[in-house]
């Protein structure tokens, strides 16, 4: 069972680190293999009853690789921490299988009653960027995303990603994904990764400024029509009164540049 875990662990770092080139520099250089290994013992200690002897194997885990993991949080399999220098896994966390943490991050609680579940619950394949905090004893759904520096106070939906301080919950929407952000998608699931969290297209701010932007030409399109509709009235008119009803600054053709001032955003 151990030496099944640790090939899992060691193939999962392979496919989501480019960096990674072997297996053997991945056994004896990766910390965060390092501590889900000394958190297996600390772990299994602390499940038999013996407390104190897990709770010091965290400890010298700690010291060794700066990852923090108390020895009664639950971690499934093929779990990744790259870097790992700072995390912080809470006593009541579970981690789901396939999961990506990155440096700085912390599984934390916001209560202080002994027994009660205080820290958060990430299901398969959740990424959680670097430096983000997880507050609290709720879920965050498979295969959603917390970014880099974001502060989750509150449940994440299945699929979503959670941007911000507080954090803003941005939920897929997959019927209006261009080509090339489709394209992305489509390999970060086949991968089952998606570097620090996020992607271009997670910033809230941004998306409402294209919505806007999109609203925007989508007024200006059908003002244009319908002056267009006027004038050729006008023009077909059998009075002279007909064509008066013509602005002469009536604007008839559309120089609202919506692609450019998408691309600013970007």
């Amino acid at each position: 069972m151990l030496f099944s875990h640790l090939r899992e662990d060691i193939h999962c770092i392979l496919e989501r680190d480019p960096a990674a080139r072997t297996a053997w520099e991945v056994l004896t250089c990766y910390p965060g293999l390092h501590a889900l290994i000394m958190h297996r013992w600390a772990h299994w200690c602390w499940t038999h009853g013996l407390k104190w002897l897990g709770r010091f194997i965290s400890h010298q885990n700690r010291f060794f690789t700066g990852i923090e993991i108390h020895p009664g949080a639950h971690i499934g399999r093929r779990v990744f921490i790259d870097h790992g220098m700072g995390v912080v896994v809470g006593e009541t966390a579970e981690i789901g299988d396939g999961c990506t943490i990155y440096q700085g991050v912390t599984l934390g609680g916001t209560s202080l009653s002994k027994g009660a579940k205080r820290h958060p619950t990430l299901g398969k394949g959740v990424i959680v960027g670097a430096n983000a905090q997880v507050l609290g004893g709720f879920a965050v759904g498979d295969g959603a995303r917390v970014g880099s520096n974001a502060v989750v106070t509150k449940p994440v939906p299945a699929g979503a990603t959670a941007v911000g301080n507080p954090a803003r919950i941005i939920v897929a929407k997959a019927d209006v994904l261009d080509a090339k952000q489709a394209e992305r998608e489509a390999l970060a699931a086949r991968l089952g990764f998606s570097a620090y969290g996020v992607t271009e297209g997670d910033d809230p701010l941004s998306q409402a400024m294209r919505g806007l932007i999109d609203h925007a030409a989508v007024h200006e399109h059908q003002i244009t029509l319908l002056w267009r509709t006027i004038e050729k009235l006008a023009q077909d008119a059998p009075t002279e009164a007909a064509k008066c009803c013509m602005p002469q600054d009536a604007q008839t053709t559309e120089d609202f540049d919506a692609e450019g001032l998408n691309r600013l955003m970007k």
